[in-house]
């Protein structure tokens, strides 16, 4: 019996253009399903479980956030890192619309266009973190610095404090 093709998203297309090591996971998912609930399904700790936000400032320029699943992002924070006036959540109903993913598949890597991103310093230290795969049931795991590369990202300081 053949061995069934894994289907590969953009994120990870554009990865493997980049030679950058990375593992997916797959598990079953018909609709949006919160970071925290995913990383229990997969047994993962949810400190290395990072999630992708994208927010907008007055004058319509996007910017990107990867954080940990269980902070929040702090917008005055943010909008100092973009060094923008002020910045706010888009809505759900322009996810795809912006970014060319749905909620819950939205990944740095791979976005419409190249918006700004920023991925929470707390990831730094760490040797591997999991983010969407850029579809619904699929999350990569790979090295901060290398999301980082591959989104053309920086480090910053940007959650709500515990």
């Amino acid at each position: 019996m053949a061995k069934a093709k894994e289907v590969k998203t953009n994120a990870m297309r554009i990865l493997d253009r980049m030679h950058i090591s990375y593992t997916s996971r797959t598990y079953e998912c018909a609709e949006f399903t919160d970071a925290q609930q995913i990383a229990d399904l997969l047994g993962l700790p949810h400190e290395t479980m990072y999630k992708t936000l994208v927010t907008v400032s007055p004058d319509k320029n996007y910017f990107v956030f990867v954080l940990p699943i269980d902070a929040e992002v702090d917008l005055k924070k943010a909008a100092r890192v973009a060094s923008q006036k002020s910045l706010a959540m888009i809505h759900v109903k322009e996810i795809n619309q912006v970014t060319g993913y749905i909620r819950g598949g939205c990944t740095a890597i791979g976005m419409k266009k190249n918006y700004p991103v920023f991925i929470d310093q707390s990831a730094e230290p760490l040797q591997e973190i999991v983010v969407s795969g850029g579809r619904l049931g699929v999350q990569i795991s790979l090295s901060p610095d290398d999301l980082l590369r591959a989104s053309q990202g920086t480090y910053a300081d940007f959650c709500v404090e515990p």
